[in-house]
């Protein structure tokens, strides 16, 4: 079994004032001219990148002059510029007639207002471009990341599965928060490389094999408890080697193996594995470089690998399985209690969760992405309105970031849950609804969100009546699909 490739390249997203056109330059004069005064470089967070209403109230408050008037006199100011002096960009041109040829659709994407980005577009050929979106498009612009996400909207693609062409950094910060692969070509200020940018000094010699190279890769991470290894179901072991290759997935982090399940499913597959006591394991179809944790951890903890899904592109997965009593849910709909009880209860949880950031603190390197999957008997922070759960909210305070909520963020229309797929009714025999909720989780940081989902095969029969199931657990899985930053 073969990893997922890279993500196709969809689309390339161009930055307008210095990346396709030296109009930076010219920006920059405009506003020299309008302030009265040359400009230095501890101007140029509040001159470059931004639209032409920021930088008019930034010299609106330092003069003291209406900011509207200032705006226009600006607009004024560039476009007179911009019409007697376009310079396209040393290899821009170059790089889109090339991206032209390969049907790799472009989109320009600018903080200018509209009637300046249409006299440049004019100027290059606005056929060149599928899409274009200015600072008159959207309720925010740079450095949010609205421009870019619209500009992915009207061109249909994933904002992961695009290159964004940029010449500052209130550009890139746009792009990046976009989800988007990043080439920075500093037009003034110097920007720095980082995981999923890459830096050149020009566009020339910039191929679209150089961009596609940029993409990031697709990794998909299931987190599953197997319920017992899988015992209580017949034919356990097929069943869930059915489901992993069905579901496609790169990395399962698992809960309840039984001791063997990891190694077995493994071997099974051609995967490589860690297994962690009893109870936990990791099984990839990408090396294991690396092993975290306790490798006799109890029942309960944490345990991690690092896996190679490229050459020189490394993730950090970790699963966990946090002890199941008291167990929130059962308190509040059985019992009712408050939400100062029912916090003060995830008391043990808590301290599980911590040890387990803690570790994932000590042993992961700098820029490597983390993965944290499991089944962590609680609810999150995020589902209930009421209760600031704990445990949740101490992976979010360590920068992990919920994936399903990430792709869902409407508890109400998407609650995801997970407990259980097999008892639609409490195990006491009276007959009360089993409160069902979201206590699995994959968690990240570093990574973008392409989707997410739970997973359940079938229509598992309601216990005790389950031996035949195809569905071999009482959980349901989640699966994420994550873009992993490219070189």
């Amino acid at each position: 079994m073969t990893p997922h490739p890279r993500l196709p390249l969809q689309a390339v997203l161009f930055d307008m004032d210095g990346t396709l056109v030296d109009t930076e330059r010219l920006w920059w004069e405009a506003v020299e001219q309008v302030a009265g005064r040359p400009l230095t470089e501890a101007d140029q967070p509040e001159v470059l990148g931004r639209a032409v209403e920021d930088t008019a109230e930034w010299l609106g408050a330092a003069t003291g002059r209406p900011a509207d008037g200032i705006a226009r006199e600006l607009h004024r100011e560039f476009v007179a510029r911009v019409r007697t002096g376009i310079v396209p960009r040393p290899g821009a041109l170059d790089l889109l007639d090339a991206l032209a040829r390969d049907g790799v659709p472009t989109a320009l994407v600018t903080a200018s207002p509209r009637a300046v980005a249409d006299t440049v577009l004019e100027a290059l050929g606005a056929g060149r471009f599928a899409a274009s979106v200015t600072a008159d498009d959207t309720g925010r612009t740079k450095p949010a990341p609205d421009p870019y996400l619209a500009a992915c909207h009207a061109l249909g693609v994933d904002p992961a599965a695009c290159v964004a062409v940029e010449d500052t950094g209130t550009g890139v910060s746009s792009a990046e928060a976009a989800g988007c692969a990043v080439l920075a070509v500093p037009s003034l200020a110097p920007i720095e490389a980082a995981p999923g940018r890459t830096v050149r000094d020009s566009l020339v010699a910039v191929t679209p094999e150089d961009l596609r190279d940029m993409v990031g890769y697709e990794l998909r991470v299931m987190t599953w408890n197997l319920w017992l290894g899988g015992s209580p179901v017949d034919d356990h072991r097929a069943k869930q080697l059915k489901v992993i290759l069905e579901s496609g997935v790169d990395v399962v982090g698992l809960q309840e193996t039984g001791g063997t399940a990891a190694q077995e499913l493994a071997d099974a597959l051609g995967w490589h594995h860690h297994r962690a006591g009893e109870n936990l394991g990791v099984i990839s179809r990408h090396p294991v470089t690396a092993r975290f944790g306790d490798p006799d951890v109890g029942f309960y903890g944490a345990a991690g690998v690092r896996i190679e899904i490229a050459p020189g592109r490394e993730v950090d997965v970790w699963t966990a399985h946090l002890h199941y009593t008291p167990y929130g849910p059962y308190e509040s709909a059985f019992d009712a209690l408050p939400s100062d009880v029912l916090i003060a209860h995830e008391e043990v949880r808590l301290t599980q969760m911590q040890d387990a950031l803690d570790r994932i603190a000590e042993s992961n390197g700098d820029g490597v992405p983390v993965v944290l999957v499991g089944d962590f008997n609680c609810p999150s922070h995020l589902d209930w309105p009421d209760v600031e759960w704990p445990v949740t909210k101490a992976a979010e305070r360590a920068g992990l970031r919920d994936s399903y909520r990430e792709a869902h963020p409407d508890p109400d229309t998407a609650p995801g849950h997970t407990w259980s797929p097999i008892h639609p009714v409490h195990e006491d025999g009276s007959g009360r609804p089993e409160p069902q909720d979201r206590i699995d989780y994959v968690l990240h940081r570093g990574l973008t969100v392409l989707d997410s989902r739970t997973l359940v095969s079938g229509i598992p029969r309601p216990w005790p009546d389950v031996a035949g199931n195809d569905w071999p657990s009482d959980h349901a899985a989640v699966v994420t699909r994550f873009s992993v930053p490219g070189n």
